[in-house]
């Protein structure tokens, strides 16, 4: 029988999904989710579950080996927000203390990274998120009824090159646009409050583009897109969502695409060069 695999549990779907791939191929899940953030559904899906709260780092590594999991997936998102004001609501060990001193940064490759490193130095190799799930990488083109315009496919090539530049900053994967403008760049308050931002600048018909940084490292952070994603678009009457074919998550699929085109959302996967700016008509 194969070893159990184990699972860190942020926040949203994707644990979820990946936790009943596991079980589908005959293998036991220890999850480790966090206080105050993973969603207490995940209890239904796997065979052990400890809470923990974020700064139980030599906890979790504990945890794992204990079961016997020589092998982790990472899923679900830890919003930057959570990572700061007072860190002691987090619980920090010590060696979730020692983590944070090694940081050269604080963006998400470097927090991420150093918990990849601590864990294969202690004999558990973190896997990519989607090996268990490759049906849930989304697919170029459209992904409901609703086409975009030429105006929104222009807006979502001109957004396009910029946040793949605010990318690969580690900063955000997100760039809101509104003909033409720039009208909200992601920071620390991640995808849903930048959107919010945007729209609340230029109003509804927004664009929104997500991609994924240049040499996205598999085991972490792949941009994701669910039914939370299209309350936010609907909330701020968006007009499309262009994001990166192949390197996003999809998750519910059906119900995105439904809520996308009863919303009059262009729903659009397009390759790591992005969409071609439409060309200019002729003058009459």
């Amino acid at each position: 029988m194969a070893d159990p695999l184990g699972l860190i549990a942020g926040d949203g779907r994707f644990p979820i999904e990946i936790a009943r791939a596991a079980r589908r191929r005959g293998r036991r899940v220890v999850a480790v989710a966090f206080r105050e953030l993973s969603s207490p559904a995940l209890a239904a899906e796997v065979d052990e579950l400890s809470w923990l709260h974020l700064g139980q780092v030599g906890t979790l590594v504990e945890t794992l080996r204990a079961a016997g999991a020589c092998e982790v997936v990472m899923a679900g998102k830890v919003p930057k927000l959570h990572l700061y004001g007072d860190p002691a609501r987090h619980r920090p060990d010590a060696l979730a203390l020692e983590l944070v001193e090694s940081l050269r940064d604080r963006r998400d490759a470097s927090n991420l990274g150093a918990l990849a490193a601590l864990l294969e130095n202690r004999g558990i190799r973190l896997l990519p998120q989607a090996e268990l799930v490759p049906e849930l990488m989304a697919a170029p083109g459209p992904q409901g009824a609703v086409d975009a315009s030429p105006a929104q496919l222009g807006d979502a090539a001109f957004g396009w090159a910029i946040a793949k530049t605010l990318a690969t900053q580690g900063v955000g994967q997100t760039v809101v646009v509104r003909e033409r403008a720039v009208v909200a760049l992601e920071a620390l308050e991640g995808t849903d409050e930048a959107i919010r931002r945007g729209a609340a600048l230029a109003g509804p018909g927004v664009c929104v583009v997500k991609v994924s940084m240049a040499g996205q490292d598999p085991r972490f952070d792949l941009p994701a897109i669910g039914p939370g994603t299209l309350e936010v678009l609907e909330e701020v009457q968006a007009a499309m969502l262009a994001f990166e074919a192949g390197k996003t998550v999809l998750l519910e699929r059906g119900e995105v695409v439904r809520r996308a085109d009863a919303a009059g959302i262009a729903l659009l996967g397009f390759a790591a060069t992005g969409p071609e700016p439409p060309t200019p008509e002729e003058p009459i």
